[in-house]
């Protein structure tokens, strides 16, 4: 077993369609000469490979005898190994190191003063399209090893201190890049972080904001004072806060050598980490240690909700991550645990991501029984009430998730607490519409769907709206999952600001909910209407503020402090991406965001639920 923290695709010069950015090797024919002063544009040194912006002025020419002294090998994935020149250039914007791409296992070993010869490129991580930052690299390289042992080049410490406050340079107007802009590393941190690229660097003491993943990475901030969480994590508050100082780690030891730590966010990465400076695209900049620091636990635990008191409504949402009845029991048990536990048992609970019976096989099955039945046994098991379900089958293969899951939408309810207004169920492609007026209004479908037929809903999980009964009050509850930020261009990559193409979509969904919730406020000026679920945007986004329009609705999570204000954490930034919205006709309630999986590295679920409390 390897210590590869994902798959890697090889990098050579067999892809240089992927490597060299057009129009520079027009201007780099000339073949160097062994006889060449070093330094000189013939016979570079890695300062000069690496040049003054993101693209190598070498790229797609030839290089001879690159000196340099070995700071890290790589003997999985990508494999290779990086060098560096003791002999700094004096500029702050030139790294001074460079990956060496060998294909198979290196021969060389770190302390190794070598000389390397081969071809320059730009190497894109899943290819330009995916708008990520390019390494630059030697590939088929010929290596020769002059002498062993020596001592390698001081580490440049990464902290607060060295840390701009900007993150990063505004995009070419022409087409939003900043590869051609010259690096500015005293100004931006992302050209701060390119002017160390291959160079070998080193954090100490480093908080922990993302916890370690399967594939053996976690994330630390360089600056712990910008927009801490309350459990220690970063806050992603908004588009111009990307949180500079988050980095990923990962380990150049294999696994079987020297297991990777365990941490959750709030624990330390304690003691010196060091290694080279390397960018992938999950996650951008990384420190692939070559010493690797020990996590100190930070003592965090899994939030517990009160119970809701007898006149208090409890609606909850839950992302359960693809559940299925192929999922090991264990992963029921957890869920089932946490909703009577961590969410002391709620009255309704909306869940996102149920699929079919026979999960993620392509079966054509769009029925979900199977898996509402063992993960409501789970619940009773756990000690909890006998829910009831209520739910709409997918057409197969039209709601998007994960292929030939099927998944979607399902309410949960305690019979022994609420009434579910069961009117006339709709179906995979029949909307629901809103009837009667003031103490009449009902829905025509309950439970149903918003307007399945809209555009907006393409290829995503359409809300499923229900009636409830609550001591004699009608409370309309909608459930939602809207569309995934796939396709998004990354924080970290080469366009400035990125561009959020997903948004478009989401924003669609917004107004179709919006216009749904005004309708029933039409019909009734104080109906009671909560709107929840995984919303896939944050509550700064163009989405709430669609959500929102005309007063129709309020984000639950702005009653919180601000250092409280996350469900989700993604590449070591704590987000908020489930939501809980509330029509003005709930005029007070009491809001939690339950903290069990997002900042642990041990998660039934990678989203955090969420409960409303209210008297109707």
């Amino acid at each position: 077993m390897t210590a590869a923290p994902r798959p890697r695709p090889h990098r050579g010069t067999a892809a240089l369609g992927a490597l060299v950015v057009a129009g520079l090797c027009a201007t780099l024919l000339a073949t160097p000469s062994s006889a060449a002063e070093p330094g000189t544009f013939d016979a570079p040194r890695i300062h000069d490979i690496q040049g003054g912006t993101r693209i190598s002025p070498y790229a797609g020419r030839q290089v001879t005898d690159v000196p340099g002294i070995v700071t890290g090998v790589r003997p999985y994935g990508s494999r290779g190994f990086w060098i560096q020149d003791p002999a700094a250039d004096g500029s702050a914007a030139t790294s001074e190191g460079i990956f060496v791409f060998t294909s198979s296992t290196p021969r060389v070993a770190v302390g190794d003063e070598v000389l390397v010869s081969g071809q320059v490129g730009e190497y894109y991580y899943g290819g330009q399209d995916v708008g990520g930052q390019s390494v630059t690299q030697i590939s088929r390289p010929t290596v020769t090893v002059l002498s062993s042992g020596n001592e390698l080049p001081a580490p440049v410490v990464l902290d607060a201190d060295a840390l701009p406050r900007r993150y990063a340079p505004e995009g070419d107007p022409a087409d939003g890049g900043i590869e051609g802009r010259e690096l500015r590393p005293d100004r931006y941190a992302l050209d701060l972080y390119e002017s160390l690229e291959g160079m070998n660097v080193e954090i100490d003491e480093a908080p922990v904001v993302g916890p370690s993943t399967q594939y053996y990475e976690l994330w630390v901030t360089l600056d712990p004072r910008r927009n801490r969480t309350a459990s220690g994590g970063t806050r992603y508050a908004s588009y111009d806060a990307q949180n500079a100082g988050r980095l990923k780690i990962e380990s150049l030891v294999p696994v079987a050598q020297q297991p990777f730590p365990v941490a959750n966010v709030g624990d330390t990465l304690s003691g010196t980490t060091a290694g080279p400076l390397d960018y992938d695209e999950f996650g951008g900049y990384t420190l692939v240690a070559r010493e690797l620091g020990e996590v100190a636990p930070g003592g965090l635990e899994p939030e517990v909700t009160r119970a809701q008191r007898n006149d208090e409504l409890a609606v909850a949402t839950y992302n359960v991550e693809n559940l299925h009845p192929g999922n090991a029991q264990a992963k029921f048990d957890r869920l089932a645990e946490a909703v009577v536990t961590n969410l002391a048992s709620p009255d309704i609970l909306a869940l996102e991501e149920i699929q079919d019976n026979s999960g993620p096989t392509d079966d054509g099955t769009v029925a979900a029984d199977e898996t509402l039945r063992r993960f409501t046994d789970a619940i009773v098991a756990a000690g909890g009430p006998r829910y009831e379900w209520r739910g709409i089958d997918p057409q197969d293969g039209a709601d998007g998730g994960q292929p030939g899951g099927n998944i979607r939408n399902v309410f949960l309810f305690n019979p022994e607490r609420v009434s579910f207004n069961d009117r006339g169920a709709g179906d995979a492609t029949t909307a629901t519409e809103v009837a009667g007026e003031r103490g009449g209004t009902h829905l025509t479908h309950s439970p149903g769907r918003i307007d399945p037929a809209d555009a907006a809903w393409l290829d995503s999980r359409k809300p499923l709206v229900g009636e409830f009964t609550f001591r004699g009050e009608t409370v309309f509850v909608v459930a939602n999952h809207f569309t995934s930020k796939g396709g998004d261009q990354p924080l970290y990559g080469r366009y400035q600001p990125p561009v959020r193409s997903s948004e478009e979509q989401r924003v669609a969904q917004a107004r179709a909910v919006n216009a749904f919730v005004r309708d029933l406020r039409d019909a009734r000026a104080d109906a009671q209407v909560v709107v929840l679920g995984d919303i896939n945007d944050f509550e700064f986004s163009a989405t709430t503020r669609a959500l929102t329009a005309r007063g129709a609705l309020e984000s639950a999570v702005n009653s919180l402090p601000r250092d409280e204000r996350y469900t989700y954490v993604f590449q070591g930034n704590s987000q908020v991406l489930d939501q809980t919205l509330v029509s003005p006709g709930i005029r007070r309630y009491d809001y939690d965001i339950v903290h069990i999986n997002a900042e642990f590295a041990d998660q039934a679920s990678d989203h955090d639920p969420q409960v409303l409390r209210f008297r109707p």
